[in-house]
């Protein structure tokens, strides 16, 4: 979706409501005006009664202008970026094909599996936050997708015997991956990586675990076949910052962080914490929340202003100076913002009880 794509959508979605084809409107959340009339649309379907077979398919980024309405009456599927560095591994490795990996030299496959477990290093190093990265890179998939065509081009149309190890450090690691990083610290901490990883080693077997100091410990497997890689994959002993060349205490804050996140989201969803030993021990709503605090701050601010009139006549004309001027000027804007939080604080009172149109 974008400009002057509604007019096409409309259509297509009339012509697929009518003979039972399937539509596939993708990143609606461009156009947050025109899904509302997407919305009125769909309610004349249903009550027109939809061709059996019609079906209707909406990709968005997450957004607050797609209405209710559509989310409601829609099966969501969510793409989660996988969390833990097995579940990073086993999507990086999915991203290649079994025909295509078997077709490879046992070199390329070393290298490549290397690259797919830097590539989840890299991604899943995020969540330590400034320890992880000194500023947050966007690497995805792409990354690793054009690092492995590189390695192809590089090994497969070279009659060189010995890997040049050197050039393919410096184009993952300054180029592909490098071309996000552009912080000194985090670029030599990827260099870092591709150093203990790309070396003549990998072809036989090296620890995946770098800088672990044999506190943790995980092989690399031996060249074979597609499925012996993936079995390989899941025996990844449990994962921790020993993985990525931390101390073990490097999680603390993370885990920290994250409990923190779950335990507020769930008082979202229970719309606060609960009541304790009070006479009301039920957990209280956002609504009545909201009405709480302001009520609260009617009280304190409904019968406050300053006397600036009476002030100003108090004072004899040698008093009044340029700081006199400006204290009363100031009082005056004052009382009128008092005036406008009591007038709205008050509208949204008589809301509440349901004597005003919120």
């Amino acid at each position: 979706m974008g400009q002057g794509q509604d007019v096409i959508a409309m259509a297509k979605l009339d012509i697929g409501h009518r003979e039972g084809h399937w539509v596939m409107l993708q990143n609606i959340h461009l156009m947050p005006g025109w899904c509302k009339e997407l919305e009125k649309k769909l309610d004349v379907f249903a009550a027109e009664n939809s061709h059996v077979n019609f079906r209707l398919f909406l990709s968005a980024d997450p957004s607050k202008g797609i209405p209710i309405g559509i989310l409601e009456r829609s099966i969501k599927l969510t793409n989660e970026p996988p969390q833990g560095m097995l579940a990073n591994l086993r999507r990086s490795f999915a991203l290649f094909s079994k025909e295509d990996f078997e077709d490879r030299d046992a070199k390329v496959k070393s290298i490549l599996f290397a690259m797919c477990h830097f590539h989840a290093l890299m991604l899943e190093r995020k969540k330590f936050g400034p320890m992880g990265y000194n500023m947050m890179y966007p690497f995805s998939s792409g990354d690793l997708r054009d690092s492995a065509q590189v390695l192809y081009n590089y090994l497969e149309g070279s009659s060189a015997v010995k890997i040049p190890w050197d050039d393919l450090r410096y184009l993952f690691g300054d180029i592909m991956y490098g071309g996000h990083i552009v912080d000194d610290w985090d670029r030599r901490m990827s260099q870092k990586y591709l150093l203990y990883f790309l070396r003549d080693e990998l072809l036989d077997e090296i620890d995946m675990i770098p800088y672990a100091e044999g506190k943790l410990s995980w092989p690399s497997p031996q060249p074979a076949g597609h499925d012996k890689y993936l079995e390989h994959i899941e025996s990844m002993p449990a994962e921790s910052p020993l993985f990525f060349g931390m101390h073990p205490n490097a999680e603390i804050n993370f885990r920290t962080t994250q409990c923190n996140q779950v335990f507020e989201m769930l008082t979202s969803l229970t719309g606060g914490g609960g009541a304790g030993d009070g006479e009301d021990g039920d957990a209280m709503s956002p609504m009545a929340l909201a009405q709480m605090v302001c009520d609260d701050i009617l009280e304190e601010v409904g019968e406050k202003r300053f006397p600036t009139d009476d002030v100003g006549r108090g004072m004899s004309e040698e008093e009044k100076g340029p700081y006199q001027f400006v204290f009363l000027q100031e009082c005056e804007y004052m009382n009128g913002l008092l005036y406008e939080m009591v007038k709205g604080l008050s509208e949204l009172r008589l809301g509440f009880k349901g004597e005003l149109t919120m």
